[in-house]
């Protein structure tokens, strides 16, 4: 469920039909799927049938600084979930047991002011304990995205994209290459190795709009209520994503400069000048 309030209770994130998701990933070229829905597997139910398919899901986890944080965890079985969720409001005690398992994860959208505030403590947290960073997200800016790619080649983390797509027009416009991979073990193998590549598009104002509306369109489908609130709301929402859209740019200006000039032991170099290629 979204996390706006007032709509907590009605609105969902996405109203994707899995199936309808692993097909449309197929035929835009995915030689692989996975699905990392906020904490849950649902979605196993419907595609574990498919050999190209595996299970992985995004974490929202609590640092001890008391932040909220995505932790990508890929290629897990049920009883990972399980215990993913236990250990969520305990990242060092979740870090502990994905490298137990030897289960690959990333700190997902860095750069993002998405999941709230950071404070100098959680990036020193990334430095020590997650072995990728997400350097491609589908739904930010590219400058946040860009940063997030340097700081990788920096700390020489693996790196990790996605579309983030919570609307099928985005699925697969941003994704994760292994080269040498022949199937999932070895792509898993190539992701903990280093050995992947981002490929795909970014974010922007009219990407993140668009999808907004056409989630209102389907919670408007779903409760023909709501579609007497359209009139209202609907002129409000390019005015909600714009706002969105510079706040995520003056986040990472912020986080970017602290890390340059403040945070001892975490260098990071100018996106502006220095960056040329986010599959780095």
């Amino acid at each position: 469920m979204c996390t706006i309030p007032l709509l907590t209770r009605i609105c969902r994130e996405s109203y994707n039909d899995p199936e309808t998701v692993y097909q449309t990933l197929k035929r835009r070229g995915m030689d692989l799927v996975t699905v990392t829905d906020h904490d849950s597997i649902d979605a196993a139910e419907h595609l574990r049938r498919y050999p190209d398919f595996f299970l992985s899901e995004e974490v929202t986890a609590i640092t001890p600084s008391g932040t909220e944080i995505h932790v990508g965890v890929y290629g897990i079985e049920e009883r990972d979930h399980v215990e993913l969720q236990r250990r969520r409001k305990d990242v060092p005690s979740l870090a502990a047991y994905l490298d137990e398992r030897r289960i690959f994860f990333s700190i997902n959208h860095v750069f993002s002011s998405l999941t709230g505030r950071r404070t100098d403590s959680d990036f020193l947290l990334f430095q020590e304990l997650f072995p990728a960073l997400e350097t491609l997200n589908g739904q930010i800016p590219g400058i946040n995205n860009s940063t997030a790619a340097v700081l990788a080649r920096d700390w020489r983390k693996a790196v990790v994209g996605g579309s983030d797509a919570h609307t099928l027009a985005s699925l697969g416009e941003t994704y994760t290459d292994v080269p040498s991979a022949r199937g999932v073990g070895d792509f898993l193998r190539g992701l903990r190795r280093g050995q992947a590549y981002t490929h795909g598009v970014s974010g922007n104002y009219f990407k993140l709009t668009r999808a907004i509306v056409s989630i209102g369109m389907s919670l408007a489908r779903e409760y023909p209520a709501m579609a007497l609130l359209a009139p209202v709301l609907l002129p409000v929402v390019p005015m909600v994503t714009l706002v969105n859209y510079f706040c995520e740019i003056l986040f990472e200006r912020k986080w970017s400069r602290r890390l340059r000039n403040e945070l001892i032991g975490i260098p990071i170099a100018d996106p502006l000048f220095e960056v040329t290629d986010v599959r780095q």
